[in-house]
């Protein structure tokens, strides 16, 4: 496990430092800080991304919010002023970019979502013609819509080790058959109703990951929830199935970093600033189309 220095919060209790998110105890709740840090191919990298981690906390915000007619979450509250006193000093800093949460259990799996055929799915289904052992229909183009979406859960890796695509049947062996089918059945719709906001206001969310976890014997959404870094979007008015498509997230750094002969391995190479920059003004263009509102 490759472990990244945490310097802004020396005071407080560290927790948990996931690739973007940082986790500090607050003894009755967690203080979720989504930070500027950026990751690629299960790999921190060296630069930051300015404001991503404001950007990225606010989508997932407003992706909660709409979700709870389908399922529970974690936050409490993302009003600083009503954080534990500790946490208050920290106002300029945490604003915006964090959540105060429940302690929920996280389950063992990442519940992905494929709604179209791209990326590692469509190079499986070239040369297998199935996606994560899921057999689909012979002659599917590149980036076709598929008639029902995937759910493909994979293992959940230490920073710097790479995700594993799990089967169904393994899933259940983790999380139990009860608890396997209901993730399944959360992710699907939730992923359907984001996926059909998001398509109205031009967005295509190509495919995306869900995390939950377990409070008081029920499942709730944690983590984050449909963002340029969980998952994959495309400006709908560029769409055409048959070729890979314009990036709408952070695919353009995906990109760099294949045509630049990386193995994949820590540490990752340093990014031209364009490519920084690329990524700063796609994501808040995300954000606003999402919410109408500017970062």
């Amino acid at each position: 496990m490759t472990t990244i220095p945490s310097t802004e919060f020396k005071d407080l209790s560290l927790v948990r430092q996931g690739k973007v998110r940082d986790i500090f105890d607050t003894k009755d709740s967690l203080l979720m800080v989504t930070t500027d840090r950026l990751s690629a191919f299960d790999v921190v990298l060296p630069d930051i991304i300015p404001d991503k981690g404001k950007v990225l906390n606010q989508i997932s915000v407003f992706w909660f919010k709409l979700m709870e007619d389908i399922v529970k979450n974690h936050i409490i509250t993302t009003n600083v002023d009503e954080y534990p006193e500790e946490f208050k000093k920290h106002k300029a800093a945490l604003n915006k970019r964090s959540m105060l949460v429940k302690k929920a259990q996280p389950l063992e799996v990442e519940c992905i979502v494929r709604g179209y055929i791209s990326g590692s799915g469509w190079n499986s289904y070239q040369k297998e013609g199935h996606v994560c052992g899921i057999p689909l229909a012979k002659g599917l183009r590149e980036s076709e819509k598929l008639d029902t979406p995937l759910f493909t859960p994979s293992s959940k890796a230490e920073i710097g080790d790479h995700d594993v695509n799990i089967s169904f049947e393994e899933t259940i062996h983790i999380l139990g058959k009860k608890n396997a089918e209901k993730v399944r059945d959360l992710s699907l719709e939730i992923y359907n109703k984001g996926a059909q906001i998001a398509l109205e206001k031009g967005i295509i969310i190509a495919d995306t990951k869900f995390e939950f976890g377990m409070l008081d014997d029920e499942i709730i959404l944690i983590d984050e929830v449909l963002t340029p870094d969980s998952s994959r979007f495309w400006p709908l008015n560029d769409y055409e199935p048959g070729r890979g498509q314009k990036s709408f997230d952070k695919q353009s750094v995906r990109d760099w970093l294949t045509d630049s002969g990386w193995d994949k391995k820590h540490p990752g190479p340093k990014l031209p600033h364009e490519i920084i920059e690329n990524t700063a003004n796609t994501y808040k263009e995300i954000y606003t189309r999402l919410t109408g509102e500017h970062v």
